[in-house]
């Protein structure tokens, strides 16, 4: 056996307790078999915010030997297994400025695994992965996405939904019987072997042929050598906004050209024009400033820009004008005011099938104690 290597690409904050269940898991249930293994957050120029992808990793190895030659790595080039506890990262990862934006499935090996949790089939979700040059697998663990608030973890048995399909995908990690006797001395709780039991029943596995996904080029940057570095502590300030693209009048603002912030995103807004009363509060309240004004006066919320926190929808005093849809439901970041413009009736019918066709209800930046416990009763109504 090789050293095997997992990724897990989670929502920074969010769904941080969630990783470290998965990885540690991992090297918990390699250990029953002999094995040895070491799991680990990734080293970031930023800190975890809430939305922002972050990684986390667990490299299983037969010896310690071998383990030591893997760590001596700044992260694994290279994985067996990724697993994406957010179907809208199959979009692409965003951790941090310099990067730019990664295909979900940049690390994966030939004949490597994506698990992702979600309750679309997987041709729903590979027209958004970016193409790979060799082929892979995809893996689905049916299921609504798992968000750890600020202040409660959300303990709906994603984590071990997710460690019960491993053996199936990867078999040289470890057996089912492993992964069952580490929840046993982990939780002691047989319902949660039982969800693992039945995840790897369930899941459902698919090949991935290299011309198939999203053809588009992620944007990258070209990081400076330390040749190239500037003497002194240099932070260029944002550039000062200017005309809206493509009009005249309107106003965009100065943004950052490395950090798009569209990765960070589970929801979006989308807008009726036809009921916005030009009040400014969104514009004005956006945490991100990702609105830019039309030259009629509308305020659009630009697609890159946003990060999808859903303050917009809250302070809009009009009921409806401003709706937060699944990003799941969008192919690009088109603009919704040039749709509009070019043809409101069509824009119309558009939105409406937007908002009424969501898959599933997602939180989007509002926690509060006791907001999990009232989301269980309603779901068990």
């Amino acid at each position: 056996m090789s050293t095997i290597a997992v990724e897990v690409i989670y929502r920074g904050i969010f769904q941080k307790t969630l990783a470290k269940h998965i990885t540690r898991g991992i090297v918990l249930a390699a250990r029953k078999e002999g094995k040895v293994g070491v799991a680990f957050g990734r080293y970031g120029d930023s800190p975890e915010r809430n939305g922002i992808p972050a990684k986390q990793f667990a490299i299983v190895a037969e010896d310690d030997d071998e383990l030591q030659i893997s760590m001596a790595q700044y992260e694994p080039t290279q994985v067996d297994v990724t697993i994406a506890v957010d179907d809208t990262l199959c979009k692409g990862v965003e951790s941090w400025a310099w990067y730019g934006l990664q295909p979900v499935n940049k690390l994966l090996k030939e004949n490597g695994t994506l698990v992702v949790t979600s309750i679309h089939n997987p041709e729903d979700l590979i027209p958004h992965i970016h193409r790979k040059e060799v082929p892979y697998n995809i893996a689905l663990v049916k299921g609504k996405t798992s968000f750890a608030g600020l202040w409660v973890y959300k303990d709906d048995h994603t984590d071990v939904r997710i460690l019960g399909v491993l053996p199936r995908v990867a078999p040289q990690l470890f057996s089912s019987s492993s992964i069952e006797q580490m929840i046993r001395d982990e939780w002691n709780d047989d319902l949660k072997v039982a969800s693992a039991e039945r995840s790897f029943e369930k899941v459902q596995i698919r090949k991935v042929k290299p011309d198939e996904g999203n053809s588009e080029t992620p944007y990258s940057f070209t990081m400076p050598g330390w040749k190239d570095m500037e003497e002194g502590l240099v932070v260029r300030a944002v550039p000062n906004g200017g005309q809206y693209e493509g009009h005249d009048g309107g106003y965009r603002p100065g943004r950052s050209p490395y950090f798009k912030k569209f990765a960070t995103r589970t929801m979006r807004p989308v807008i009726d024009f036809t009921t916005c009363t030009k009040c400014t509060l969104c514009w004005l309240q956006c945490p991100d400033s990702c609105f830019d004004v039309t030259p009629d006066g509308y305020y659009e919320a630009n697609m890159e820009a946003c990060c999808g926190c859903g303050v917009c929808e809250a302070v809009c005093p009009v009921d409806k004008c401003v709706t937060m849809v699944n990003e799941s439901e969008f192919a690009d970041n088109a603009s919704q005011w040039e749709m509009w413009r070019a043809d409101k009736e069509s824009y119309a019918g558009w939105l409406k099938g937007k908002i009424e066709s969501r898959p599933e209800e997602r939180s989007h930046g509002f926690h509060h104690r006791g907001q999990y416990e009232s989301e269980k009763v309603e779901q068990t109504d």
